[in-house]
């Protein structure tokens, strides 16, 4: 399987996870001619993605939803609640709603030859998602936009080869900056986003021998910076509870605007 961050931040997320034959995209926060251009920079179009993986109905990650659904006929894969919130977003244009296909938290599915598995996050959305992805005895999972975490998320995450984290924002930052009052109480909230140190905090619970790839995903572009969170996240996984050192793992943060490395496992 490859995994391809296309872009990954507050303002758009767009990550590709592929197998030699099925190709599928997790979100499409970004307006259809820049997920064109990502495609294009790893060899693919619009015409070879088997399906389009719906987080949750927020606008950075649905924003050329419409556009793509439109030009291609790609079927789109969300919760019922995701796909109830989509239909009232007037922006996205219309959409062909044959196309959506209902997914359920823990209940698997496939697409094409790669298994797809929704976990639940917690976020202010209708009914979010994060997803793991399996093919030929690899795994992967895409995991963003999660207030907090549980010994669920943990046993979801677990065994994992390569995936992408959320690492949204910095504390510190975020507490002293020019946020409203409720939109900082959101982001720290439950149903908000994962600082930094939550998000090593979640990775040194999960780590194994076999992981490959970690991307560092979704970060705030006013409550963060990408050296910021790489270094709070190696510092939490070293000096964590469990035998291993950051540098033990190649861990890097996904680009906001322009496609990341291309990863296989």
């Amino acid at each position: 399987m490859r995994m391809c961050p296309l872009a990954s931040g507050s303002s758009g997320n767009c990550i590709y996870i592929g197998s030699s034959d099925t190709h599928l995209l997790v979100d499409i926060g970004v307006s259809g001619k820049k997920a064109e251009a990502g495609l294009n920079s790893i060899g693919l179009t619009g015409k070879d993605i088997n399906g389009i993986l719906i987080t949750h109905e927020h606008s950075d990650h649905i924003q050329g939803l419409g556009v793509f659904s439109r030009k291609y006929g790609i079927p789109m894969y969300a919760t019922w609640a995701t796909i109830e919130a989509i239909g009232t977003i007037k922006s996205l244009g219309n959409i062909d709603t044959s196309l959506f296909k209902i997914v359920r938290p823990d209940e698997v599915f496939q697409v094409g030859d790669i298994t797809v598995n929704p976990m639940h996050i917690s976020h202010d959305a209708a009914d979010p998602v994060a997803y793991r992805f399996s093919n030929g005895g690899k795994n992967m999972a895409v995991c963003t936009d999660l207030g907090c975490y549980t010994d669920y998320t943990i046993d979801c995450l677990t065994g994992m080869d390569a995936m992408l984290l959320e690492a949204n924002h910095d504390i510190r930052m975020l507490e002293q900056g020019p946020y409203p009052y409720p939109l900082k109480r959101r982001i720290l909230g439950e149903l908000g986003h994962l600082s930094n140190e939550a998000s090593g905090r979640l990775l040194a619970s999960v780590l194994n021998d076999t992981i490959r790839k970690i991307f560092l995903g979704h970060l705030s572009l006013e409550n963060n910076y990408p050296d910021l969170a790489f270094e709070s996240v190696r510092m939490e996984i070293t000096m964590g509870d469990n035998p291993y050192r950051a540098s033990d793992f190649d861990i890097s943060v996904a680009k906001r605007d322009v496609p990341s490395e291309c990863i296989e496992v």
